[in-house]
């Protein structure tokens, strides 16, 4: 069977909820990287923000996007899919209208902080639906649950990519018309959920009972599955922190970024199914999540050993281009196995606390690290150094996982 016909073939046998939950996966992304991609541009040059303040505004985004997944996972079991994805999509549009309008500090932050608020509402509501559909049409004998993660990834990285294309064609009028036309896609959001997204989801039943966060802390495997994880977001964060160096390093530009970027998108949306369809023929969750580290912290060692050579030009590119390629492969078989693990470290009732905990441990681990990561790479120390200690966090990781798989079915409640 052709690539083609097995990815179309899934498409088919996936409910229509499942369907709807993967496109607004590719919405919200193509809604959200048609702005925030030019935002520190538009706040530099445009507004005119100092870059220290730059850097405050996008840190704050993220705090209030991926630490607060864990609130918008509880608020998912306690609530239900439907209200968290309509609210997030109403703030969602709130924040890029007051954005595009925005002009001093105080109201640039407020959108911010809105925008950021709003995925941490909707994202872990649509992740852990999709997680729990998944492990129900493994069960109805379809295929692993994996498939149906990789489609996540598929749709979300497809939705990145198409995303500043839109963008860059609208600042072409202005930064407001990007913010506005950002907006209209969450209205067309917002729209169909409500006409399409049930009020109840089948076998999906609210819990009330507190003490989940606890519990969640309690749980080892789940947490060790959460630092690795974070080990493997921490080493990806360095397409924007140590693979810009690198390229300038090598050809005296950051030019060449944007075809590097390009190629990691296209990568994931041309090979996740296929890549992800090998991995469950031969590999556990574990064996895959292991797999993937250690394609990432090859990806390390290709440019540290590279460095002392001290190529340029095409030559001192091709370091950096192994290094996109394997970390983009490791990704692939990272993420949709660390996804397909929560439900069965999750008590029931608890998917969506424990999927926002995923996002948010392990956005706790890149927001630390990454200060580290940039003392490194800004320090004295040879060139090559930096991307071996890098090198070894992967590797560190593997260390982490639980060493055995347990396959648990969902039961009503959750």
């Amino acid at each position: 069977m052709t690539r083609l016909a097995r990815g179309s073939r899934t498409w088919r046998d996936l409910s229509p909820l499942l369907r709807l939950l993967l496109l607004t996966q590719l919405a919200f992304n193509i809604g959200f990287f048609a702005v925030l991609p030019f935002l520190a541009e538009h706040l530099g040059t445009a507004i005119g923000m100092a870059g220290w303040l730059v850097g405050l505004v996008l840190g704050l985004r993220t705090f209030s996007q991926q630490g607060l997944f864990v609130v918008g996972g509880a608020l998912t079991d306690r609530y239900g899919v439907r209200p968290l994805v309509l609210a997030g999509c109403v703030l969602r549009i709130a924040g890029f209208v007051w954005l595009g309008y925005a002009r001093d500090t105080a109201s640039i932050i407020a959108a911010v902080l809105l925008i950021g608020l709003a995925a941490a509402l909707f994202s872990p509501a649509v992740e852990s639906e999709v997680a729990r559909q998944a492990v129900l049409w493994e069960e109805a004998g379809h295929g692993p649950r994996t498939r149906v993660l990789a489609l996540l990834s598929v749709a979300g990285q497809a939705g990145a990519f198409l995303g500043p294309l839109l963008g860059a064609l609208l600042l072409a009028v202005d930064f407001r018309t990007a913010c506005l036309a950002g907006a209209g896609i969450f209205v067309l959001v917002l729209a169909g959920h409500l006409r399409l997204l049930p009020q109840h989801i089948p076998g999906r039943e609210r819990i009330r009972a507190r003490g989940g966060l606890r519990e969640l802390l309690r749980n080892g495997r789940f947490l060790a599955v959460c630092c690795a994880y974070g080990a493997y977001l921490l080493a990806y964060n360095q397409l924007y922190l140590a693979l810009p160096d690198e390229v300038q390093r090598g050809t005296g530009s950051q030019a060449p970024l944007a075809w590097l970027f390009a190629l990691s998108s296209i990568l994931v949306v041309t090979a996740q199914l296929p890549v992800t369809h090998w991995a469950a023929r031969r590999l556990d969750l574990r064996r895959s999540m292991t797999a993937g580290l250690l394609l990432i912290s090859a990806g390390f060692a290709a440019v540290a050993a590279a460095r002392p050579a001290g190529w340029t030009g095409i030559a001192g590119l091709l370091p950096a281009a192994v290094f996109v390629v394997l970390l983009t492969v490791g990704q692939m078989l990272v993420t949709p196995a660390a996804r397909a693990w929560v439900p069965e470290l999750a008590p029931d009732g608890r998917i969506g606390l424990y999927t926002g905990a995923l996002s948010s441990v392990a956005g706790l681990i890149v927001l630390a690290g990454s200060a580290a990561t940039g003392a490194l790479l800004g320090g004295t120390l040879p060139g090559w150094l930096p991307w071996l200690v890098l090198a070894a966090l992967p590797l560190a990781a593997v260390g982490l996982l639980p060493r055995r798989v347990t396959r648990r079915a969902p039961s009503a409640a959750t």
